[in-house]
């Protein structure tokens, strides 16, 4: 019984870092990621600094992405 027990314990368990590699690929491959770490670099910086919400960081980011004709092309 106790290696039943530690046999599904252990498969858990390599299914939760299995979709915690999952998520995180998924969050990097989105861009999700770039805003948590905007804010943990702007609050190392500067504590009382006003952070942007996620939404005006994104907008910024949009504009900044489609003002750049390097970025690449976006025709509509």
């Amino acid at each position: 019984m106790s290696g039943l027990v530690s046999s599904l314990i252990s498969g858990r368990t390599s299914l939760r870092g299995a979709l915690a590699r999952v998520r995180f690929y998924v969050r990097e491959f989105s861009g999700e990621a770039a805003y948590d770490r905007y804010v943990a670099h702007a609050r190392s910086h500067d504590p009382d600094a006003r952070v942007p919400t996620r939404r005006e960081f994104e907008r910024a980011r949009t504009d900044a992405r489609e003002a750049d004709p390097r970025e690449g092309f976006r025709c509509c």
